[in-house]
């Protein structure tokens, strides 16, 4: 068939239109971004997904992965006004610092140690002026993997471009940083980090540490000080908390926290109490095998990775205490998940064994889930963590 001049003008016309059509499709769809950290390679990667808003599907950025600069990342934590993000290289004892594009496109901007070695979890306050860690050890000579010592909490002040640490001879430092012992004068007992978390309302800090000898979880709860330094809790000493606390979160009220406790198979429920009493344990609950990850929903909803079923469950939440409602499958070993960075009421998995991400959409009304399309999502080899951002939009090519 042969078109005359007008016929191909208006075919030319319909084709631009139509493409027109699924670029400003594109641009309207992309909702957030999701930044996932993967070990196996050195330097270990970071992969960077969009977001869909319908349909809570991912895909990754065309230029992702990209270099996460070091060796295992392990943990990361994204300012709140969406500029920077922070990876955790653990076997590098840094932490380094990226610029995020409006595109979701990563650029390293800098690199600090951390005061002790093998940093495990990091978060930030809500007007990005502090960042608070954990190591797994701390800078005590003689002190290794082979010869263990307690970890540490560290602070890092953010500068006005995005950087971590003081200046001290000629480098930025992360220099305050607080032991983890079971008594002030106790440097022989070995405390390993598991997680930190900090309120909402950015007044306190709490760690969760096990001792690997015994398996005997605790609790350190530390009250943040105007100028970043922290102030130890209950007198220094830790609270009792199951036998291997793994993951920690709290609601958007700061009066309830909830740890999963990966070696007793439960959540342990506290409410937030002062200083001199930090918290107060409300109830316990079953999980799965090996919980290792928590999310909370609108602060109704919390679900909970269970590693070794891999699987996740549903508890809806009233004043602090749980309730079991449904269990659903994942790809195989979730040991991180988060909740969408506009918080549509999409759910994500890391899945570590499964090289992939597990999606799912929250029911508005009751928090139950079902999957979303096309999931599982590939990801590269032994994905560790998940943060995002929201997006603004626009098209992202």
């Amino acid at each position: 068939m042969k078109f005359g001049k007008v016929g191909q003008v208006a075919l030319v016309s319909a084709i631009a239109l139509i493409v027109a059509t699924l670029f400003t499709a594109c641009g309207t769809l992309t909702v957030g971004f999701l930044f996932v950290p993967t070990n196996r390679q050195t330097p270990g990667q970071i992969q960077v997904f969009e977001v869909n808003s319908e349909a809570g599907s991912l895909r990754t950025i065309p230029t992702s992965p990209f270099p996460s600069g070091g060796r295992n990342p392990i943990a990361e934590a994204v300012a709140s006004d969406y500029l920077n993000l922070y990876v955790v290289n653990e076997d590098d004892n840094n932490i380094v610092q990226f610029g995020i594009g409006t595109d979701g496109k990563l650029y390293p901007q800098s690199t600090i140690n951390t005061p002790g070695s093998f940093p495990i979890a990091v978060t930030l306050n809500s007007s990005h002026t502090f960042l608070f860690g954990v190591d797994t050890l701390q800078p005590i000579a003689g002190c290794s993997l082979s010869n263990p010592c307690p970890g540490n909490v560290f602070v890092c002040p953010v500068n006005s471009d995005g950087s971590l640490g003081t200046q001290a001879n000629n480098t930025k430092v992360c220099s305050a940083f607080y032991p983890l012992q079971l008594t002030p004068s106790d440097t022989s007992t070995v405390l390993t980090p598991t997680a930190i978390n900090l309120l909402a309302n950015d007044s306190s800090v709490y760690v969760t540490a096990y001792n690997p000898a015994n398996n005997k979880g605790y609790i350190f709860g530390y009250t943040v000080n105007g100028d970043g330094s922290l102030s130890p809790m209950n007198g220094g000493l830790p609270m009792s908390a199951g036998k291997k606390p793994a993951a920690i979160a709290s609601d958007s009220s700061s009066q309830h926290l909830y740890v999963a406790d990966q070696f007793s198979n439960q959540i342990l429920s506290y409410a937030v109490q002062s200083s001199s009493t930090p918290l107060s344990l409300q109830s316990t609950i079953g999980t799965g095998s090996q919980p290792t990850s928590l999310a909370l929903f609108n602060d109704q909803n919390l679900y909970v990775t269970n590693s070794a079923d891999s699987n996740v469950t549903f508890y809806s939440v009233s004043s602090g205490n749980l309730t079991n409602v449904a269990t659903y499958a994942s790809d195989v070993n979730p040991i991180a998940i988060a909740v969408d960075p506009r918080k549509l009421g999409f759910l994500y998995t890391v899945n570590f064994l499964g090289n992939s991400l597990s999606g799912y959409k929250i029911n508005q009304t009751d928090g139950t889930l079902i999957n979303t399309q096309h999931t599982p999502y590939a990801s590269s080899v032994q994905p560790t963590a998940i943060t995002g951002v929201p997006h603004n939009g626009t098209a992202t090519k």
